[in-house]
């Protein structure tokens, strides 16, 4: 089961999960520079800009995964 799940907030996942904002950028979404990213979780910043949020999610997780099998 993953770490990161659509109902943690933007800023949660990426003080815990550094490595998540490749995601956030690979997706287009500049995250930390949003003042929505203090109050929103990522389901709804992804919904904002169009994105699927179980995409996110899944590509966040693989990415943290691949981190901590190194």
């Amino acid at each position: 089961m993953g770490k990161v799940t659509k109902d943690m907030g933007i800023l949660d996942i990426v003080q815990n999960y550094p490595e998540s904002l490749e995601v956030f950028q690979k997706y287009g979404m500049g995250c930390i520079g949003c003042a929505a990213a203090r109050f929103e979780n990522l389901e709804a910043g992804a919904k904002v800009h169009g994105i699927d949020p179980d995409a996110m999610v899944a590509d966040i997780n693989s990415l943290i995964e691949e981190n901590t099998a190194e």
